[in-house]
């Protein structure tokens, strides 16, 4: 019996300064195992005289007992510890500020297109819209553009298939509205538009504004201050503007639009100047009156209606607002130029 109270004590003791739940379970395995101590006495209880049996095994049960308990107890004292542990070492202190996501925004483009459309309607004008696979007729006859040419030769259009073609700008547009509605028009037609040709300043696909304004006494004056208005307002500068005559099949008169170098001002520094190539001056669009025979095709009267026309390359604009030197640059993704323009 001395002996049992002894192994107790010890056990008890080995029990409390156990350190974690893997040396606990050899102890237990040791004490209460099939091979262990206290099980041993348990065995050798037949070893005893008849009348000492009852009062060990009782002894034996109890000491039992309490070392189930006791390894018990410390089992869930060590796993709360183990578990307040990890819960200080993973812990989150929700008071900090979350990091925040790298926000996007628009392409450069994408805005150049939205401020010119928000400057247009600001002035009147309606936004409309339509295919870019566009029928042969509309992307040309119907633009007073003949059969032979240049502009419908396969080196200048993408075809895709015989009389379909990728629309090379956007009066098709401008066609199918004066066909579907009646006079007086006040439209801009954005939207991307398909030529062959591909290099610093020009790509394959583009996108392009083009306006129309037909009305009863509309002359070459209205057009020219509805122009100059446009380019000093997206601009945010009293830029200087002349017109020079040109050659458009669907307008007539025609004309180029040239504006003062955004960066020289078209002054003695123009000497030194990339932009402008030392000229002073930046050709941005071109325009004219409508003529009579596209007016005509699209049923509407050229005797009581006249109107004018321009068109605007908005990567090109986009390009003199941020002073771009290479039009390619907008179509790369490249992230660090993009997020320039967050």
């Amino acid at each position: 019996m001395t002996d049992l109270d002894e192994l107790a004590a010890a056990s008890l003791a080995a029990v409390e300064e156990s350190t974690d739940e893997k040396s606990l379970e050899a102890l237990r395995v040791r004490l209460l195992g099939r091979k262990g101590e206290l099980t041993g006495h348990l065995k050798n209880l037949g070893a005893l005289p008849a009348e000492q049996r009852p009062a060990a095994g009782q002894q034996i049960n109890l000491i039992k007992n309490r070392l189930q308990n006791a390894i018990e107890s410390r089992r869930q004292t060590l796993e709360s510890n183990a578990l307040d542990a990890r819960l200080q070492q993973e812990r989150i202190d929700v008071s900090l500020p979350g990091r925040r996501r790298a926000g996007g925004g628009l392409h450069p483009v994408t805005i150049t297109m939205d401020r010119i459309t928000q400057i247009f309607r600001a002035a009147g004008y309606d936004v409309a819209e339509g295919p870019e696979i566009e029928d042969e007729y509309y992307n040309f006859e119907a633009l007073n553009i003949p059969e032979n040419h240049p502009a419908r030769a396969m080196h200048d259009t993408f075809y895709v298939e015989p009389g379909t073609v990728l629309r090379t700008h956007t009066s098709p547009v401008q066609v199918h509205v004066m066909e579907r509605d009646d006079p007086p028009f006040r439209m801009i037609c954005p939207g991307r538009v398909y030529r062959c040709d591909s290099d610093l300043t020009h790509t394959a696909m583009f996108h392009q504004v083009e306006g129309l304004l037909v009305d009863r006494e509309v002359s070459m004056a209205d057009m020219k201050g509805a122009i100059v208005s446009f380019l000093r307002a997206f601009f945010e500068e009293a830029v200087e503007v002349r017109f020079r005559p040109s050659y458009f099949p669907f307008t007539e008169p025609s004309a180029e639009v040239d504006m003062s170098c955004v960066r020289c001002g078209g002054t003695a520094k123009a000497k030194a100047c990339r932009i402008c190539k030392s000229t002073g001056w930046l050709e941005v669009m071109g325009c004219g009156m409508v003529h009579p025979r596209v007016l005509e095709m699209s049923g509407v009267d050229p005797v009581e209606y006249s109107g004018f026309a321009f068109g605007l390359g908005v990567d090109r604009l986009a390009m003199l607002r941020y002073q771009v030197g290479d039009l390619r640059m907008f179509f790369e993704n490249d992230v660090r130029f993009l997020r320039q323009f967050n």
